[in-house]
């Protein structure tokens, strides 16, 4: 046997921050040594951020890395480290891990292929580093090997795959034949739904085909704004997972360990009769690291996994985590004092208060009282309903159209959370409006002439009594705008898209719904449900615009939201033309006529094209789902356009 206690570990960074990246990178390390961990990943670009974005093209960035590199080096004295770091050379940036080992720079592997679709804009700031090439880095008077190396801990070798090198078509196969012990992927996987799976299972074929150990790390927490990293470390051996880290979790860092047993990979190597043993002369590539990896006592490993994440609601319960997460980071990392939102009594905005609340009651159950306020920066508060209150402040603001349904929903969510409330009345200020207006153009506004205008004005004066509470609180100003609505761009700008933050505007409104009746009845593992939603669940969705009487509902301007969620999918995930749109309609909606159907993807396209300039003005949002809308990061369309016309007359 080679008994070696190997580690992996998510970090919560943020970009820039230097001295809070390498407080948590250092602590990693100590915690790890104490633990008695000989090899340590940390992930991609951790002592910068990932998220950097454009700061990374000057030279400020990467100095500042290699300053805080050598101040890790000196810590590593006894144990091998792998530092996500970017490094200039010769006119290219490269994204790299630095080995250290032992107190002494080993050397560095360059990334080979970039990712470079959705959220991901690698090779805008960085170069792929060519296969089979290795070169020296000189820096500082030391020179040092750098691009496709393996590193050989006297005789245990030990190969990288740095985030996107596993999920290519082609992956790297051990290094191109060369029969690697241990492959460590230093990542920095977004979240999405789903994706976990898919990871877990990357790593796990990973380490069965290759029959090595691998070590995956990855980042944590909301790290720049709109992505989610969940955590989700592996150490899996042979095909099989030795341990894993609990996800979407609100500690700084969280170490992942397991001792493996190096020769029972290279037993897995020989036994195999389709594994290609190693008949090549590594040459360069082989970087000899004048350290062994101290050997350790044989533990046994059996990875734990959270009962959330085997419940039958994992999506609701994984969408609460990923959002309530990246709310207590947005909060902390923005210096903000709290949220405040336009509470209408209807689902969207209910979702997001719900959302605040269940951040708040999370936190503290991690993190403690005190761990919180000190999280936050604020004065600390003796239970999480004061928490609450001091953190989320609630406005319904109606008008003479609005109803005592939505007054009494917006007030029972509202108190039942504990948030701040109040209820003001903006009739007066829409009158004023319509006066000022009608004066100037000599008649009077009506509902046969002017509906938009008048719809649209009672919005608007809702948004400067809500950024003034922001304002008076120091708070984030939160606009509730959902996915269905942002891609037909339902919504009416500076009124309900009023808000620096939307936190609900990755999600479609038909699971949102479906997220706040399992709120209602059911909840969260070892939270409780939130039955004053029963006044907001039972409604049907209406802006409330429109005079009492008129029946106005959202779906009655729009279509039904699982239609319009179905052709989302179709158009803009899928990329299909109008025409396949309806044909696959026709199947997944048998039940509604052709031309109604016709009706509704034609009406979509036109919205869809005609509403580009909203969702490029929407606030910031949470990437939930690998089918994102957000024109910042995943989805761009021209604002003019031709309108799909041709297409649609087709039809």
């Amino acid at each position: 046997m080679i008994p070696i206690k190997v580690a992996s570990a998510s970090l919560n960074q943020t970009p820039l921050d230097w001295v809070g990246n390498q407080r948590r990178i250092e602590a990693a390390i100590d915690q790890a040594r104490e633990a008695g961990v000989r090899l340590l990943v940390l992930p991609e670009l951790c002592t910068t951020g990932y998220g950097c974005e454009d700061a990374f093209l000057g030279p400020d960035v990467a100095e500042r890395a290699w300053a805080m590199l050598m101040a890790i080096v000196p810590k590593t004295a006894g144990m091998a480290v792998s530092v996500g770091m970017p490094v200039r050379r010769r006119g290219g940036l490269y994204n790299t891990a630095c080995v250290v080992a032992d107190g002494r720079i080993a050397g560095f592997s360059a990334k080979e292929h970039l990712a470079g679709e959705g959220l991901h804009y690698e090779p805008r700031w960085f170069k792929p580093w060519p296969n089979h090439k290795v070169v020296e880095l000189e820096r500082d008077g030391q020179s040092y090997p750098f691009g496709d190396v393996f590193f050989d801990f006297s005789g245990v070798r030990v190969g990288f795959e740095i985030c996107e090198d596993a999920w290519v078509a082609q992956r790297r196969g051990a290094l191109d034949g060369h029969a690697m012990d241990i492959i460590v992927n230093p990542s920095a996987s977004h979240f999405a739904f789903g994706k976990n799976a898919v990871r877990e299972r990357l790593v796990l074929e990973g380490s069965r085909s290759m029959a090595v150990t691998y070590i995956y790390s990855n980042l944590l927490g909301n790290e720049a704004g709109r992505v989610i990293y969940d955590g989700g470390c592996y150490i899996a051996q042979n095909g099989k997972m030795l341990a894993q880290s609990p996800r979407l979790t609100f500690d700084d860092f969280i170490l992942t360990t397991a001792v493996v047993d190096v020769e029972a990979s290279r037993t897995e190597q020989v036994r195999t009769t389709s594994f290609q043993a190693d008949s090549t002369d590594p040459g360069v590539k082989r970087i000899n690291v004048s350290f062994e990896l101290p050997r350790a006592h044989m533990e046994r490993c059996e990875p734990t996994v959270p009962a959330w994440e085997q419940s039958k609601h994992h999506k609701e319960e994984e969408f609460m985590r990923a959002i309530t997460l990246a709310l207590f980071d947005y909060l902390r990392k923005s210096h903000s004092r709290g949220f405040v939102l336009s509470i209408s009594g209807g689902a969207d905005s209910a979702a997001a208060a719900c959302l605040v609340s269940l951040m708040v009651d999370r936190a503290i159950g991690e993190l403690g009282l005190e761990g919180f306020a000190d999280k936050v920066g604020l004065e600390a508060r003796p239970s999480a309903r004061e928490w609450v209150a001091q953190l989320l402040c609630c406005a319904y603001q109606p008008t003479d159209n609005s109803g005592d349904v939505t007054r009494n929903a917006a007030t029972g969510v509202a108190e039942a959370l504990g948030a701040t409330f109040y209820v003001l009345d903006v009739q007066h200020i829409v009158d004023a409006y319509e006066k000022l207006i009608s004066d100037a153009v000599g008649r009077p506004l009506t509902w046969e002439e002017d509906d938009i205008t008048l719809q649209n004005i009672q919005a608007r004066v809702r948004g400067p009594s809500v950024w003034m509470l922001a304002n008076m609180r120091g708070a984030l100003l939160l606009s509730t705008s959902n996915r269905s609505e942002a891609a037909v761009g339902y919504a009416t700008m500076d009124g309900d898209t009023c808000g620096g933050l939307s936190p609900i505007a990755g999600i479609d409104k038909a699971f949102l719904r479906r997220w706040l009746l399992w709120l209602e009845t059911e909840g969260p593992l070892g939270m409780e449900p939130v039955s004053a939603l029963h006044a907001v669940n039972v409604q049907t969705p209406t802006a409330e615009l429109r005079p009492q009487g008129s029946d106005q509902t959202d779906e009655g301007d729009l279509m039904p939201y699982p239609v319009l969620d179905a052709i989302e999918r179709l158009a803009i995930g899928d990329k299909l033309p109008p025409a396949d749109c309806l044909e696959i309609l026709k199947s997944e909606f048998s039940g509604q006529d052709d031309e109604t159907l016709r009706s509704w993807v034609r009406r979509f396209f036109q919205l869809w094209s005609r509403n580009q300039w909203k969702r490029e003005r929407y606030a910031p949002s949470f990437h939930v789902d690998d089918k994102n809308l957000d024109p910042k990061t995943w989805c761009r369309f021209p604002i003019l356009s031709g309108g799909f016309e041709r297409e649609l007359s087709e039809l």
